[in-house]
């Protein structure tokens, strides 16, 4: 199977080299959600994914390209991405036993982030490269979509045969994988490596998807068919994550209809938690936990897990634990302490400081979206702020339930570029056409 995970490598970086820059995105995109992280070749003593070549290849083309690096300026968000990265991976290093392998993971986790953020941040520079890559992306989610559905109904993980070929942990397959079971159906997991993260990128690429909408003709028709198929493919996991990540999403897009009521929700929301914590004999999220778990999950094991983190705080706030188990009880009788929440897995790998500097990309986040939406008044830049927002609201949900590794972290960080690339849309001047000029009307660019 090497000889094929080269030859998908190979392919790949044939894509992302002569395609346009939207186009080239996708393909990154396309090769992450299609091909197993799991599946890798031997470089050395080093386990190389297809991702990270493709990704090294993307951004290497950036950066020759003399017109993108002209076009670039640094922002402030720029500086508190590539921070948070430098603290989550320094830390961690600076504060396990081994250093070689610590450099050896986090150098990984470098072209899992760092360089996917630069390389989205990059190729991605108008209003029109963000819905082509769009639009790219959501013919590529179609057929995952129905890949999903077919191994709900079906119970054939048609993926998993491929585990066997992994470097750590292969597993040993005899005749065909059913996957766990939940209302008669099968939790879909596609070529990801848990059923949540199946189920979050469809969640997250609906949004996505969605914006396209006000492009005329052909486009336009499909964006409806697409987000029915990301719904689809959201629900095949049947994951809780998954579905409330949905909801949440969908909720945050219905909400684009009434923009002025988003301050008072939000509110509302606060004085609500803030009530149920002392009104209750548990912690808020205790009773949250127990609300949202419609598809009988383990949310009680992941609010022990935050119960546990606050009572040991000192033990991991300063630096971390360096990437060792911090030995937590787990109440499902593990033999090792699941993480299975982005916010306890960051700040136990890097730390307070790692914690609050990745807590501060998200407030500059939500802050410059916000911003370049007041700003603009064209309708398609307003959907496209208003659906990132959603996917950041969607995401930070459903890391309550799930810390996210391998390919739902690089497209988060592919959504930390689109992100920090837009707010540059609504300081652009829309120039006036010379067929338009006689009749004073101001078409925007893009």
């Amino acid at each position: 199977m090497q000889n094929v995970t080269l030859a998908v490598a190979i392919l790949g970086c044939a894509l992302v080299l002569v395609l346009p820059r939207a186009y080239a995105l996708s393909a990154y995109v396309g090769v992450i959600v299609w091909y197993p992280d799991y599946m890798r070749f031997a470089l050395g003593t080093l386990d190389i994914s297809v991702s990270r070549i493709v990704i090294c290849v993307l951004l290497l083309r950036c950066i020759v390209d003399s017109g993108i690096a002209r076009q670039f300026v640094w922002s402030r968000y720029d500086k508190w991405v590539v921070l948070s990265i430098i603290l989550w991976a320094g830390i961690y290093c600076a504060a396990h036993y081994d250093t070689a392998a610590a450099f050896e993971n986090r150098g990984g986790f470098a072209m899992d982030t760092l360089f996917v953020y630069l390389a989205a941040r990059l190729t991605i520079t108008n209003k029109r490269e963000i819905l082509s890559f769009a639009m790219v992306s959501g013919v590529i989610l179609a057929p995952l979509a129905v890949l999903g559905a077919v191994e709900a109904v079906t119970h054939r993980l048609l993926f998993y045969h491929l585990t066997q070929f992994r470097s750590w942990r292969a597993s040993i397959i005899e005749g065909p994988v059913t996957g766990e079971g939940r209302w008669g159906l099968t939790r879909a997991m596609g070529p990801f490596s848990h059923p949540i993260m199946f189920g979050s990128y469809f969640a997250t690429f609906l949004p996505l998807v969605r914006m396209v909408r006000y492009r005329a003709g052909l486009q336009r028709s499909m964006v409806y068919i697409l987000c029915g198929l990301a719904v689809i493919g959201a629900l095949s996991s049947m994951s809780s994550c998954s579905w409330l990540m949905l909801g949440t999403v969908v909720f945050c897009l219905a909400m684009e209809r009434f923009p002025g009521c988003v301050k008072p929700l939000a509110r509302v929301l606060v004085v609500f938690t803030i009530l149920v914590e002392v009104v209750s004999n548990r912690h808020f999220y205790h009773v949250f936990g127990e609300a949202i778990n419609v598809l009988g999950g383990d949310w009680w094991q992941r609010v022990a897990l935050v119960d546990r983190a606050i009572a040991d705080f000192g033990t991991w706030c300063w630096i971390g634990t360096g990437g060792r188990d911090p030995m937590w009880f787990d109440p499902r009788g593990a033999d090792f302490t699941d993480l299975n929440n982005e916010f306890l897995m960051v700040g136990v790998e890097s730390g307070l400081f790692g914690l609050l500097a990745f807590c501060v990309v998200l407030v500059l986040a939500f802050r410059g979206l916000a911003r370049s939406y007041r700003r603009t008044a064209d309708k398609t830049l307003k959907s496209v702020y208003w659906a990132l927002g959603s996917i950041l609201v969607g995401t930070i949900v459903v890391w309550q339930g799930v810390s996210y590794f391998g390919q739902p972290l690089m497209l988060f960080y592919c959504v930390l570029g689109l992100i920090g690339s837009s707010f540059t849309f609504a300081e652009r001047k829309q120039p006036v056409l010379v067929r338009h000029a006689r009749s004073g009307v101001a078409v925007p660019a893009g």
